[in-house]
């Protein structure tokens, strides 16, 4: 029952994840998150930030490792199969169809409408994930690093692989305030 399960919230990730890899993020959160619960909400933004520093598609990437730790071996291949076996068959067909009908106004209106959906999924993540940001972070600091990101990315043309890996690695690597303080605190009652 859990392959079944596996395979159908990746497939459904790959139906509908239109637009690319950061279009089906949300819909990854969706079932892996809410719908089946095997992740909470911290551990798919950890997944997520590690997966984007990687390279390669997002998609791939996350299923294989839920399908991995969810069920192993067999739930990696299971999940990595559902999600791109859909894409390749629909690529298939509906190129195939598109490219003769590629002039016609239904669907240059058809790959356009789709465009604000996908825009408002990403617009709902990124909110999510402010809202986490602030949550441990403060208000303050959210925003900076969202600016600064920005700037990094937008303007100074970062690789955002490259700036998640640099703050995860001061992540690591800063002292950790609450362990000097309990440490200080020790030394005193000792002396005391």
């Amino acid at each position: 029952m859990k392959q079944w399960h596996i395979f159908l919230a990746f497939f459904r990730v790959g139906m509908l994840g239109y637009g690319g890899g950061p279009s089906s993020i949300p819909l990854v959160k969706k079932e892996v998150v809410e719908k089946y619960k095997w992740m909470d909400d911290e551990e798919f933004a950890n997944v997520l930030a590690l997966g984007n520093s990687l390279p390669g598609p997002i998609a791939t990437k996350m299923a294989g490792y839920i399908g991995y730790r969810v069920s192993g071996i067999v739930g990696m291949i299971n999940a990595v199969l559902a999600t791109i076996v859909p894409t390749i068959a629909i690529m298939i067909i509906l190129l195939t169809f598109l490219s003769s009908m590629s002039e016609e106004p239904w669907v240059q209106g058809m790959t356009q409408a789709v465009v604000p959906v996908v825009g408002v999924m990403l617009a709902v993540l990124t909110y999510d994930f402010l809202k986490k940001a602030k949550g441990g972070l403060g208000w303050i600091i959210t925003i900076v690093l969202a600016v600064v990101s920005l700037a990094l990315i937008e303007w100074a043309g970062v690789h955002p692989g490259i700036l998640i890996g640099v703050l995860l690695v001061y992540a690591l690597v800063k002292p950790d305030k609450d362990v000097g303080d309990e440490k200080g605190q020790q030394k005193e009652g000792a002396s005391s």
